[in-house]
């Protein structure tokens, strides 16, 4: 009994260290959510705007581009422009943006998930798939399992800079470019409430193949200088850039929020085994003096 007494009182011990780690998580993560999402609401005003000018100033300009403007820049122009034509889809990208760390409850699960059926439906269909993972969870998934991962990037910080987001920009520019894939999509979480998530995976390129809702309801009226052309040209990396970086912030945000629920979750567990095991240790420290009165008892009752 003295044993078992013990071995209580270490597991009791253990899983209040245990929760202590927890509760810490949980509020450093909720410190993350907070400030995640005031940066990605702040940011979606930004990129509302530019989503709204380019997409008005592609669907009036994709038949009138000039290159006269842009003399020594051809290159880069038509790396740009690239961004607009359609061509037969035979390979599909997709930017899947999961996280670094676990203890995150279900946030990578229901991505990888999601992801897999996605490729399952590319391939029956008959095209092929490249991948550009973001998160070092997702990288490793695609690799066990030998599906091809292009690009990858991990270490990304809790609150991504525009600079780190940018690299992926410019590699997806040139992978689409060079014909390594017809189509780019981004799939991340969104980040719906402090409890719940969803997945979404996003068209990025080409852009004239994307909904023109915005284009059709934009009636602001501007002056364009020096061109709508030198500005179409600029706009566009810009786009590609604020559809990625608002993925990549949305998802970070649905990362805080998954992984404060989770430790919340796991530091009501362990208050919930403390307290089973302070029962348990009660019950038994009771029957372990029951025990020692009951032999003092027959041990006197010996004696008369």
């Amino acid at each position: 009994m003295g044993g078992s007494l013990i071995d209580i009182k270490k597991r009791i011990a253990s899983t209040k260290k245990t929760s202590q780690i927890t509760s810490a998580m949980q509020m450093v993560a909720a410190s993350k959510l907070t400030k995640s999402e005031q940066s990605s609401r702040r940011f979606q005003e930004y990129a509302s705007k530019v989503r709204s000018m380019t997409t008005h100033l592609a669907s009036s300009q994709l038949t009138a581009i000039d290159n006269s403007d842009f003399s020594g820049f051809e290159q880069e122009m038509e790396m740009y422009q690239q961004m607009l034509i359609a061509r037969p889809v035979k390979t599909v990208g997709y930017i899947v943006v999961t996280s670094d760390k676990g203890l995150a409850g279900g946030y990578n699960s229901s991505i990888l998930k999601n992801m897999l059926e996605i490729i399952k439906k590319d391939e029956e269909d008959g095209m092929n798939v490249v991948l550009m993972a973001i998160g070092g969870t997702g990288s490793d998934f695609f690799k066990h399992r030998d599906l091809p991962v292009a690009y990858e990037l991990r270490g990304l910080s809790d609150y991504p800079s525009y600079s780190e987001v940018r690299r992926i920009v410019n590699s997806a520019l040139q992978m689409y470019n060079s014909e390594m894939f017809d189509e780019l999509y981004v799939c991340y979480n969104h980040h719906v409430n402090t409890l719940s998530s969803s997945f979404r995976a996003e068209k990025i390129l080409p852009i004239v193949d994307l909904d023109a809702k915005e284009a059709e309801t934009y009636e602001q009226e501007y002056t364009l200088e020096p061109s709508a052309d030198a500005i179409l040209n600029t706009l566009l990396p810009l786009y590609a850039e604020s559809l990625i970086y608002g993925a990549v912030l949305d998802s970070k945000t649905a990362e805080h929020a998954a992984r404060m629920t989770a430790m919340k979750s796991a530091t009501e567990n362990a208050t919930n085994i403390i307290d089973d095991l302070t029962i348990s240790y009660n019950r038994a420290r009771q029957a372990a003096i029951t025990e020692e009165i009951t032999e003092i008892v027959g041990g006197a009752a010996a004696l008369e």
